[in-house]
């Protein structure tokens, strides 16, 4: 069994990120599994390597330990996204000798005007499929002048999974209309492929992160099913899915890494302990019942003997105020 925290080093760790970590980690040293951290910085453009750094640091200092990931090495020659993009490269050549994936030239302008709300009683448009049927002649034309991107040729299915926390779910995907981007323009790897070819490649079993990402699990297990078939490979398996509640403040704002006083470096320099930083998700997540913590506080190995199986995890999401 492998679990993994993978996290996007666009900014200080704040306690949201510490907060699926918790879960992820507890989950997997629960099970007697592999913990693997893996940073996903393949948006070149607001990832920085000293935040993906301090990153790292910031969860040693909160007594996180992992077998597989950065400063620790492991069968993966890197952890950093931004350093695996041939291996996404070739899986891509792979897809498109197959025929599964086909170059789109749509612009913005475009793309915004199919994806603008539709009357009452229409279809909800995500994609038209305008470029999935073009003539070879018409895409070497276009490719002289424009870089495309590129799309999953999705075929309509049905995809039923159960979410360890928001239990039985059901996402239909439509061909055409449900045809997402794997590659942009620019020549960035969009992150449902990143992920799952991270997560097939290290072995990972088990996906634990936030409530904001389920409804692209669909997308994602119809790729897995793709791999599958045109690797013809028994070794690629859908991992099981936990998502957990988003923590939000007092307003029902989600937890950013623009806001104040939730980094883990702010509380730090506050004085705030690594167990009472993990009391407090601890408390407010219901995983524990604020009596019985001695000054609210509690370790990542007191946290292993908890019950994941409680009610808050089937929220969507859950109130945190920061008290001194």
């Amino acid at each position: 069994m492998k679990g993994r925290f993978a996290p996007s080093p666009t900014g200080y760790i704040h306690l949201g990120n510490v907060w699926i970590a918790l879960l992820s980690y507890v989950s997997t040293k629960q099970q007697k599994g592999q913990y693997v951290v893996r940073m996903e910085d393949i948006d070149i453009q607001r990832s920085k390597r000293e935040l993906g750094e301090a990153l790292l640091d910031d969860l040693e200092w909160l007594g996180f330990e992992w077998d597989e990931g950065p400063r620790v090495g492991g069968p993966e020659a890197t952890y950093w996204q931004s350093e695996r993009q041939a291996f996404y490269g070739d899986i891509l050549e792979h897809l498109a000798s197959e025929k599964l994936i086909y170059p789109c030239f749509c612009n913005r302008t475009r793309l915004h005007s199919i994806a603008s709300a539709p009357h009452v009683g229409e279809v909800v448009h995500r994609y038209d499929g305008h470029c999935r049927h073009l003539e070879d002649k018409l895409i070497k034309e276009f490719m002289m002048s424009k870089e495309p991107s590129f799309r999953l040729a999705v075929n309509s299915c049905d995809i039923d999974f159960v979410d360890r926390w928001q239990g039985f779910q059901h996402i239909h995907l439509e061909g055409e209309l449900d045809d997402y981007v794997l590659r942009r323009g620019d020549g960035m790897y969009a992150y449902n492929l990143a992920v799952v070819l991270d997560d097939i490649a290290m072995g990972i079993t088990e996906v634990i992160r936030g409530d904001d990402l389920l409804e692209t699990t669909g997308q994602q297990i119809y790729l897995y099913e793709t791999l599958q078939r045109c690797l013809d490979s028994k070794d690629i398996k859908v991992p099981s899915y936990g998502h957990a509640p988003l923590l939000i403040d007092s307003e029902g704002h989600r937890l950013s890494k623009r806001q104040k006083s939730i980094t883990i470096r702010e509380l730090r320099e506050n004085q705030w302990s690594p167990n009472r930083i993990l009391g407090e998700l601890a408390i407010v997540g219901g995983l524990v019942e604020a009596h019985k913590l001695s000054r609210r506080e509690i370790s990542l190995s007191e946290l292993i003997e908890i019950d994941l199986n409680v009610p808050c995890l089937s929220q969507k999401t859950i109130e945190i105020q920061i008290k001194e």
